[in-house]
């Protein structure tokens, strides 16, 4: 794995916003095999999405994420919630932050997000169109060589 999305990135593309063609790119470039999502994540998704109306979208996302694909389900133990509630403080997050740069940090994964609340972190977010340039440059280097 190398990138936790959050929840923001998957519905931008569910509900077709204003940036759902970035992450189309995105999830079309990126293996399914190097993403994950936290369980928090994911049922803010259902939540959402079935109260947008959506849960054919909602269906749709579940079967081509989990069940076709690849994309690891990561949780936080509840013993280590204190670590969210420490996130939280030192970073002024919100819950549903603390636990995704808590999961990202846990499994050293780069948080992949539209949420400008983790630019203030440690560990930062990268855009899904920052990891295509970042694709990007690799493959430059790549065909240097």
């Amino acid at each position: 794995m190398t990138y936790l999305i959050d929840s923001s990135i998957w519905l931008e593309r569910m509900l077709e916003q204003e940036r759902t063609g970035e992450v189309r790119d995105f999830l079309n470039r990126v293996p399914d095999h190097r993403l994950a999502l936290t369980d928090f994540a994911f049922y803010s998704i259902c939540l959402i999405s079935l109260g947008a109306d959506a849960k054919e979208t909602l269906e749709t996302f579940i079967q081509d994420t989990f069940v076709n694909g690849q994309v690891a389900r990561l949780s936080i133990a509840p013993g280590n919630v204190s670590q969210v509630l420490t996130a939280m403080q030192r970073f002024g997050l919100d819950f549903d932050d603390g636990y995704q740069y808590v999961a990202a940090e846990q499994h050293d994964l780069d948080l992949v997000s539209f949420d400008e609340d983790f630019d203030d972190t440690e560990r930062g977010r990268l855009t899904p169109e920052q990891v295509l340039q970042r694709l990007d440059e690799n493959q430059q280097l790549d065909d240097e060589k």
